[in-house]
């Protein structure tokens, strides 16, 4: 691509995929918050929130899985840098009647962005409900996941417009 257009980072000048180099790059520190949701059965989040499903504590696994994730992205993504993360913060929303929301907040201090580990966090915490659930519920959708905010970097901030 010439001039000002925009270009893929991960493609060469031949289009071939790399790992981009950051090191030029100042450290700063970086935070990325990402949300998902799983859809179900009221039936089966009654059974969440009373700890009736046989696999165990759904909301204590997940959490789990999700920091797991988020220290195991670039093991997940093949060119996604591995990051020293600073912290994970999960959280559950389990106040609506048939559906548990999922939210990551990711920090980093270094030079590149925590955003893949915020997605991948929302999305392996979704699989583990799944997989904790769908023995009593086959309906089950995982749905949005996506990230909402994030900071820092020559980006600067960033929030979805309908956050």
């Amino acid at each position: 691509m010439t001039g000002d257009s925009p270009r893929l980072t991960h493609l060469d000048e031949r289009g071939r995929a790399h790992m981009v180099d950051v090191g030029a790059k100042p450290d700063t520190d970086r935070e990325a918050v990402a949300r998902g949701t799983v859809v179900m059965q009221p039936s089966t989040l009654d059974l969440v929130r009373e700890g009736g499903i046989a696999k165990g504590d759904v909301v204590a696994i997940a959490q789990v899985a999700a920091v797991m994730a988020a220290k195991s992205t670039a093991g997940l993504i093949p060119l996604c840098h591995p990051l020293l993360l600073t912290g994970v913060d999960v959280k559950f929303e389990l106040d609506q009647a048939d559906r548990i929301g999922i939210e990551v907040t990711v920090r980093t201090y270094g030079k590149t962005g925590a955003e893949m580990e915020a997605l991948t966090a929302v999305s392996v915490a979704a699989l583990t409900i799944y997989d904790m659930c769908k023995g009593v519920d086959r309906t089950l959708t995982i749905e949005k996941v996506r990230l909402v905010r994030k900071s820092g970097g020559r980006t600067g901030n960033w929030q979805a417009l309908d956050e």
